[in-house]
C-alpha cells in the first residue's frame, strides 16, 4: 500500500500540466491549438514567449525532480523511488487532467535523472545538448538522450531498480517520438526556432 501511495503520488505530481496553466497564466494560446499540439517546452517555444517555454521547462523538469526527491527524502526502499520516477514520467505523458492525452516526457525525465543521481542527470543531459547543438533537432536530442539514459545509469548505479525504471523511461520517450522518427528519415523534422503550422485538429504528434 505504501507503495501504490508513492506511486500515485508520482504519477499525479508528473501529470500537472505546466504548459498549458504558464500559458494561461501569461494570455498564451493553449499549446495543444497550435504547432504540434504538443504540450511541452519545444511548442510553448513557438508561441514566441520564450519566457513562457522557459518556464514550462523548469516546471515540467521539477515536478519530475521534486516527486522523485519526496520519495528519497522520505526514505523508502529503492524500489519504490524507482516506481515513481517511472510514474512522474507516466503522468506527463498520459495526464488523468487532459483525457490521457500529454506530452512526450523529455523535460520530466531530465528531472527524474537529475533526482536519482546527479551525475546521471548531467550526463544525459550533455548528450542531449550535443545533439541540439549540432542539429537543432529538439526530437532527435530526446532520442539520443533516451537510447543514452539507461548506459549512463548502469555506469554510475549499476544494475538495479534505478536501471528498470530508466529503461522503461527510454522505452516510453522513444515510442512517443514514433511520428517523429519517420519525419526525421523523410527530412520532414522541424528544427528548434522554425515556425510551425497549425494542425487542422487539436492532437498529440
Amino acid at each position: 500500500m505504501v507503495t501504490l501511495a508513492w506511486a500515485l503520488g508520482g504519477y499525479l505530481c508528473g501529470s500537472i500540466p505546466f504548459a498549458i496553466l504558464v500559458s494561461r497564466a501569461m494570455g498564451l494560446p493553449d499549446p495543444r491549438t497550435y504547432g504540434s499540439g504538443n504540450i511541452g517546452t519545444t511548442n510553448v517555444l513557438r508561441s514566441g514567449s520564450r519566457m513562457a517555454a522557459l518556464l514550462t521547462l523548469v516546471g515540467d523538469a521539477g515536478k519530475g525532480w521534486v516527486a522523485v526527491l519526496a520519495a528519497s527524502l522520505a526514505q523508502v526502499d529503492a524500489v519504490t523511488v524507482s516506481i515513481v520516477a517511472f510514474c512522474a514520467v507516466l503522468g506527463h505523458v498520459f495526464p488523468v487532467w487532459l483525457n490521457w492525452r500529454g506530452g512526450k516526457g523529455v523535460a520530466t525525465a531530465a528531472g527524474v535523472l537529475l533526482a536519482l543521481d546527479w551525475r546521471v542527470g548531467l550526463g544525459v543531459l550533455a548528450a542531449w545538448l550535443v545533439v541540439v547543438a549540432a542539429t537543432r533537432y529538439s526530437s532527435l536530442a530526446a532520442l539520443v538522450a533516451a537510447v543514452a539514459a539507461p548506459f549512463v545509469t548502469w555506469y554510475f548505479l549499476g544494475e538495479g531498480p534505478q536501471l528498470l525504471a530508466v529503461l522503461a523511461m527510454a522505452a516510453l520517450l522513444v515510442l512517443r517520438h514514433k511520428a517523429n522518427i519517420g519525419k526525421l528519415l523523410r527530412g520532414e523534422e522541424s528544427r528548434i526556432g522554425e515556425k510551425k503550422p497549425a494542425p487542422a485538429h487539436q492532437g498529440k504528434e
